[in-house]
């Protein structure tokens, strides 16, 4: 009896075992590397690196992204100049013809037009002419409330950019300086009270030392 003939070159006994398998001619199969075993095919060449890439720049992306987060919260939490160039003038406590009592505030001397930012973020609890409620002598006036049941106030203002009730961020622009009501000159009043209303300012300066800001 005649054996099959093989695809590779082994020529072992008719009838015998064969260590490799091998496919009889006229079938048509493709060699096997061995009896019941399969070749796995290899990774493409280069994916081992291009995962590598794809993680790094998620983690590169996730800390900017922690980064730009950490920044705002300190941004909010932090206090800010109410202007950002300016000379100081009437200070807090100050006496003189020009007020019926001390003066409750310190002055900024700015130009007319000046943006006046908020000095830390909060509520708007008042914002209007007539010193928003507080007298004439404070002209166009805002009150700001802020978490910690402090309240800042901008008076002598050209013109007022935020209404009642509306949230505003550390820093933001609420106003324009001017120099509205009983004022010698453009500049900026600011307080800092325990209430929203006159009558209850402390030393501004003093306040925003304790918070960072030195003026």
């Amino acid at each position: 009896m005649r054996c099959g003939a093989l695809s590779i070159r082994a020529r072992p006994a008719c009838g015998g075992s064969v260590a490799i398998a091998a496919v009889a001619a006229g079938t048509g199969a493709a060699t096997l590397l061995g009896a019941g075993a399969a070749a796995a095919d290899p990774a493409p060449l280069g994916t081992t690196s291009v995962t590598t890439s794809a993680v790094a720049d998620q983690a590169k992306a996730q800390t900017k992204a922690a980064a730009v987060k950490k920044a705002a919260a300190a941004k909010a939490a932090s206090w800010v100049h109410p202007v950002s160039r300016y000379t100081l003038s009437a200070s807090f406590g100050l006496g003189g013809s020009m007020w019926s009592h001390k003066h409750s505030g310190q002055d900024f001397a700015v130009p007319t037009g000046t943006s006046v930012l908020a000095a830390h973020a909060g509520t708007v609890v008042k914002a209007g002419p007539i010193g928003a409620g507080d007298g004439p002598a404070y002209g166009n006036a805002v009150v700001i409330r802020h978490a910690n049941n402090t309240y800042s106030q901008y008076a002598h203002l050209s013109k007022i950019n935020v209404r009642v009730g509306q949230s505003v961020g550390t820093g933001e622009r609420i106003a324009l300086s001017g120099n509205t009501g009983n004022s010698s000159g453009p500049h900026l009043h600011f307080e800092i009270r325990t209430s929203p209303n006159y009558g209850t300012a402390v030393n501004p300066v003093a306040f925003l030392r304790t918070v960072g800001v030195t003026l």
